[in-house]
């Protein structure tokens, strides 16, 4: 209380990471001011930029013909060929598009996203029209739920949201987390949650028709299996397509995880690219 409190008196923000290193031996663990800062808000009725308390940003966005104007006059231009940091949307004024954009692509892993700016997948010759690409490194923080709730309420319907995710019930909670909302945030989750965004892969029955041996998939842990049985599935209808995946994975004892299509190796990577060029020009026809 007292941090807010200097921070709204000074007028200057604070992050929770600051807050955090102010007195490690009381907080004892990042999440731990992370949850008093949530349930700081809740109880006044207040969103956290209120309290001039942010999350430090982590997002990165790379694509063509984006600029983002921040407040104070900086004018940031997102490139194909490097992840740019997202900012807080506390900072930005306004987002302006030059030329079309034609698909945006949220990518769980900094990894993956790496290997597609390298690629220049967003400008690929493969596809029908550049696009944007999203990665919240795991887990996405507020800026980038943020930004794609922006994309999700402005771009006309015929540009597809879609997310490249684990097909595990970890990446099926973080695609949840994106276009439903978090329960850590759930009184912000009107202002967070993206409901355009659609589940582009991996699945688990797309395994066989991609010819991947399932020997050479990691098996599924008890913490996999514990949360897809207890955690997830039970909120999902039984004609939900993500429970019948979540199902199929616990019937194979097998994750369909990402890496098996963004290997280092050329001909790895080159299945990466034609596999979400093909699937994303797929959205696409559909979103027409």
């Amino acid at each position: 209380m007292d941090f807010a409190h200097q921070a709204l008196v000074d007028n200057v923000p604070l992050t929770k990471r600051d807050m955090y290193y102010k007195d490690v031996p009381l907080f004892k663990a990042q999440r731990t001011v992370d949850r008093l800062v949530d349930d700081l808000a809740v109880t006044l009725g207040l969103e956290r930029a209120d309290l001039k308390i942010r999350a430090a940003s982590k997002g990165l966005i790379c694509g063509t013909g984006l600029t983002i104007h921040l407040l104070e006059g900086e004018a940031i231009s997102i490139n194909d060929l490097e992840g740019t940091l997202i900012p807080t949307g506390e900072i930005i004024e306004r987002f302006e598009l030059k030329g079309d954009i034609s698909w945006v692509l949220v990518v769980e892993k900094e990894a993956v996203f790496q290997t597609l700016c390298r690629f220049q997948f967003a400008s690929h010759r493969s596809l029908p029209g550049p696009g944007l690409i999203i990665t919240g490194k795991g887990y996405p923080d507020v800026a980038t739920r943020q930004l794609v709730k922006t994309l999700s309420d402005n771009l006309p319907a015929h540009i597809p949201i879609v997310a490249l995710v684990d097909g595990d019930a970890y990446g099926l909670d973080i695609l949840s987390v994106y276009k439903y909302g978090s329960h850590s945030l759930r009184h912000q989750n009107k202002k967070l949650a993206a409901s355009r965004i659609e589940w582009l892969g991996i699945w688990a029955s797309e395994i066989s028709d991609l010819d991947i041996d399932l020997d050479t998939l990691i098996p599924i842990t008890l913490h996999d299996e514990k949360k897809a049985g207890e955690s997830f599935l039970p909120q999902l209808t039984t004609d939900c397509p993500y429970r019948k995946e979540l199902t199929r994975m616990l019937h194979i004892r097998r994750k369909a995880e990402i890496e098996i299509l963004s290997s280092s190796s050329s001909q790895k990577s080159n299945s990466l690219i034609h596999y979400l060029a093909h699937k994303v020009c797929h959205f696409i026809e559909m979103s027409a």
